[in-house]
């Protein structure tokens, strides 16, 4: 990872305000059950509380946004994007304000702060390209009679995101839904809760319709609230695939358009003609990039054949990289520890532990949630820190002699995210591109997240619905389609249309 990467922050924060909803374009402070406090990642300090919102404010919020949307689903596209080109500059200028408050309250680095609230940028910007990509299809299909299609919005659509990234991954949501019509609510993750006010405020600023946009804090039961509600059209879910897959049931099973991203556990197959330096560099930041807590991040590597000069540099990188520098923390206690269990389970077994991440020392911040970078080799394929989403800079080393078993080994994954391959020789990159069971496939890339207009999305329990939540997909998500068949005069030809 690069010695360049901004380092977490050293000065005391002012306090945070406290935490609010969003809804109607007014800020809705201290409502709903019983408050959850929050403390900083990075130092432990405290946040402030969280209100989950219940069915009252679900109700409210939902209200909100249809009233909103009467208006909204009426507005020419070209006037629906005039918003999001005033929310780009927004937060371009405010970039800095953002990224220090994203590792506040998730613990990034600042770097990689920024660097989410960018990936987050080039979807508003595709955003803005709405109007010319909803113009529908117009053909002659008989003669004297035309066909042709037009897209309408859903109604009230629902993002329920996750923490890892407070910005990132609600901006893949609501641009592209709002661009296409709907009114929206933002469920984000009741451990990041400012980040999501912050851009509701900047929306505001831009000039957005109060209620197009909202934002609901909460848990759980606000997840459920908004699911079951009748006033919800469509949800698009990013979290674990276990909730993934409840989420989707229990929407669909209520008539709502839902999309649902799950977790997975990505494998990076290394060739020996690989180039170690580049390599190793890639693999270290592909797994311990935000403290290894993205779906996209390396989890295992599979070394074809010899492979050792390749594995001892990538140690070497593992071991030089600076927690609480060039790495950030984990998001509680207990997700932690529970990174810690599966270092101590395998350092038990007959594993190999490379590099030992469990006591890292971080001077000044004693009270913050940190682990290192962890890498165990000599990993058995069925053990279990190589089958389950660690979510933690914990990269397991499997061993295998031919490019064949490695693609057996990936293929058996419950999951299908990621996977990448190292290697200097085509053919074999391109075999690998063909047989890898996974829905974004890299070559020479730890973390292939496609650029817009190549939508994100993964294959199997990775993902729950049909399409992908950014690119050209997403737009057949967000929108309906009404068909319209038409004959204005008469004609001498007839057909069975006639």
């Amino acid at each position: 990872m690069s010695t360049a990467i901004q380092t977490l922050e050293t000065e005391p924060l002012p306090q945070l305000a406290p935490v609010a909803h969003l809804i109607g374009g007014e800020r809705v402070v201290g409502r709903g059950s019983r408050p959850l406090e929050l403390h900083s990642p990075v130092d432990g300090t405290p946040l402030g509380s969280v209100y989950p919102a219940d069915e009252v404010i679900v109700d409210e919020a939902v209200r909100a946004a249809q009233a909103a949307f009467v208006r909204w689903q009426a507005t020419p596209v070209k006037e629906r994007v005039q918003p999001l080109f005033r929310f780009k500059q927004l937060v371009e200028q405010n970039i800095d304000e953002l990224s220090h408050l994203i590792t506040r309250e998730n613990g990034k680095t600042p770097a990689e702060s920024e660097a989410g609230l960018r990936k987050g940028i080039e979807v508003v910007e595709y955003a803005t390209s709405m109007p010319q990509m909803v113009t529908g299809e117009v053909l002659e299909v008989s003669a004297g009679v035309d066909c042709y299609s037009r897209r309408y919005p859903l109604g009230v659509a629902v993002g329920i995101t996750p923490f890892n990234f407070p910005a990132m991954v609600p901006m893949w949501m609501f641009p592209l839904a709002i661009a296409c019509g709907n009114t929206f609510i933002l469920k984000p993750s009741e451990q990041v809760p400012y980040t999501a006010i912050r851009l509701g405020e900047l929306l505001a600023e831009s000039g957005l319709p109060p209620g197009v946009f909202n934002v609901l804090q909460g848990d759980r039961s606000t997840v459920e609230a908004l699911v079951v509600h009748p006033g919800v059209a469509a949800v698009a879910f990013v979290g674990s695939s276990a909730v993934a897959r409840s989420v989707h049931a229990r929407g669909t099973a209520e008539g709502k358009r839902v999309l649902a991203l799950g977790g997975a556990k990505n494998h990076l197959v290394v060739m020996p003609d690989a180039d170690p330096e580049i390599t190793a560099r890639n693999v270290v930041s592909s797994a311990m990039g935000c403290a290894g807590q993205r779906c996209m991040a390396a989890s295992v590597l599979i070394a074809v054949g010899d492979c050792d000069p390749i594995i001892d540099r990538i140690v070497g990188v593992a071991r030089a990289v600076r927690v609480g520098q060039d790495m950030g923390a984990i998001i509680s206690t207990k997700a932690r520890d529970r990174i810690v269990g599966y270092i101590e389970r395998a350092a038990s077994s007959r594993a190999a532990l490379l590099v030992d991440g469990r006591s890292p020392k971080v001077p000044g911040k004693e009270a913050g949630n940190y682990v290192g970078p962890t890498v165990i080799d000599r990993v058995t394929p069925g053990e279990e820190w190589a089958c389950d989403e660690i979510f933690g800079p914990v990269l397991s080393i499997v061993r295998v002699k031919t490019l064949e078993e490695a693609l057996e080994i990936e293929g058996r994954s419950p999951y299908g995210n990621a996977a990448s391959i190292y290697t200097r020789d085509g053919a074999t990159a391109a075999h690998f591109e063909h047989r890898a069971n996974a829905g974004m496939i890299g070559v020479n890339i730890g973390v292939p997240v496609p650029r817009e207009p190549f939508g994100f999305g993964g294959w199997n329990a990775s993902r729950f619905g049909v399409g992908d939540i950014t690119g050209r997909d997403s737009i057949s998500f967000w929108t309906k389609t009404k068909k319209v068949t038409r004959k204005w005069t008469a004609s001498a030809a007839r057909s069975w249309m006639s």
